[in-house]
């Protein structure tokens, strides 16, 4: 009896230790310290609840315990970024760990997933970039493919 007992309990022992362990709770990231430049990008971005097509909105939040890191949220997914230097202009966020990636532009924003290659949120618009966006309609730049204007 006593055996059967004891086979019993290493049996639930070994039951307990395959099970999965519990999901943690959301991390704060680990913060790599930023450049100067990159804390100086972070001072243009965009924060506050941002419009985007389809009725979607991102929130994207200062982190107030690590200049120059911000929170970005769409639906129920959180991102933990920081300002990176581009050569295209676009001022970009990153997630590395999350392959998340906020572009913004001087009359939109779209947030991205690298990993899964798809676009989380598209035509975000704050209102500064909403002014942009209708400036831009409004007084269309020539393309480079036209034919300049004549000259009288």
């Amino acid at each position: 009896m006593l055996l059967v007992l004891l086979c019993g309990l290493s049996g639930a022992a070994l039951a307990k230790s395959n099970k999965a362990p519990p999901k943690e709770a959301h991390r704060a990231p680990v913060e790599v310290p930023l450049s100067p430049a990159q804390i100086g990008l972070a001072e243009y971005v965009h924060v506050g609840v941002i419009p985007c097509e389809l009725g979607t909105t991102v929130k994207v939040t200062a982190d107030a315990k690590a200049p120059g890191y911000f929170h970005v949220q769409v639906k129920h997914q959180t991102f933990e970024m920081a300002a990176v230097e581009s050569a295209t202009g676009a001022l970009r966020l990153e997630d590395k760990k999350a392959g998340a990636v906020w572009l913004q532009l001087a009359n939109k924003s779209m947030l991205m997933n690298q990993k899964a290659g798809q676009r989380l949120a598209d035509e975000c618009k704050s209102p500064a970039q909403l002014a942009v966006a209708e400036a831009m309609k409004a007084a269309p730049a020539q393309s480079v493919l036209d034919a300049p204007a004549p000259s009288k």
